[in-house]
């Protein structure tokens, strides 16, 4: 039996441009950001941690002015993933393992409170938040006030079948980010989700192959998202975009579950 619960990691204010750049400049929309909990006979897993708690009362003290500038947090109290694991009575010492999709900020913001946790993420994506002449290009800002704890990081190299049963598989999406990585999870007969993460952060981006202006590699990004295309199209899957507001407004929250198989 597989359990997948929505968690919100908080809310950012942002340009619509940055995600739909065909969009005007200077248009202003709130979009979430999804947390996701896997409960599996072999563990519980966390996919990505959302934007750190400190940020939701000092923005600035927290991720700097630009940057609280270019992203406006938005969220409210209980609005990070700590909190949001109280409402299935959960503890942070009960996740036995948390995957990054990537070091952005929003997505490892909460890396800090889970420190018996193995940390799957890929090699591809430590290697290039830790390498200086990548970070020196300024194309990829990882925040390394989140991610770079002594934490138990274990790193994967492309596809990864978490508790060795197919139901629970990371994904190498790679273009957003060096490293970026999706989790697909087979909830049950005929429940097929994708959690995309930032590989697309829209239904709107997958379905006019719109890519974003925050972006690694664009061919290799394009590759990525035409997989997850792929994987909805020709496959049924579920795909649970990465920032998508529409979206979000219609799926379950926990404490009620995303899917049960």
């Amino acid at each position: 039996m597989v359990g997948v619960f929505a968690l919100c990691g908080g809310y950012l204010e942002l340009d619509v441009a940055l995600m739909l750049p065909d969009h005007e400049p200077g248009g202003r929309w709130t979009v979430p950001v999804p947390a996701f909990l896997v409960v599996h006979a072999g563990g519980r897993l966390l996919f990505d941690t959302g934007i750190h708690r400190a940020a939701i009362e000092n923005p600035v003290g927290r991720l700097g002015e630009g940057r609280a500038r270019r992203f406006g947090v938005r969220s409210q109290p209980g609005d990070d993933v700590v909190s949001q694991l109280a409402l299935l009575n959960l503890r942070p010492e009960d996740i036995t393992h948390v995957a990054n999709s990537h070091f952005h900020f929003d997505h490892c913001g909460g890396n800090e409170f889970f420190p018996r946790s193995t940390f799957l993420v890929q090699r591809k994506e430590l290697e290039a938040a830790r390498d200086a002449a990548v970070l020196a290009e300024k194309r990829y800002v990882p925040s390394t006030q989140d991610f770079d704890h002594p934490l138990g990081y274990r790193p994967v190299d492309g596809e990864h079948d978490v508790f060795g049963d197919g139901a629970v598989v990371l994904l190498p999406t790679h273009g957003h980010t060096p490293g970026h990585q999706s989790l697909r999870v087979r909830a049950g007969k005929g429940t097929d989700l994708v959690l995309a993460a930032d590989a697309c952060y829209t239904q709107e981006n997958m379905d006019r192959e719109l890519l974003p202006g925050v972006l690694w590699d664009a061919e290799e990004m394009a590759r990525s998202m035409a997989h997850l295309r792929g994987l909805r199209d020709r496959h049924g899957a579920t795909v649970i975009f990465g920032h998508d507001p529409a979206q979000w407004q219609e799926l379950p929250r926990a404490p009620a579950p995303l899917a049960v198989g």
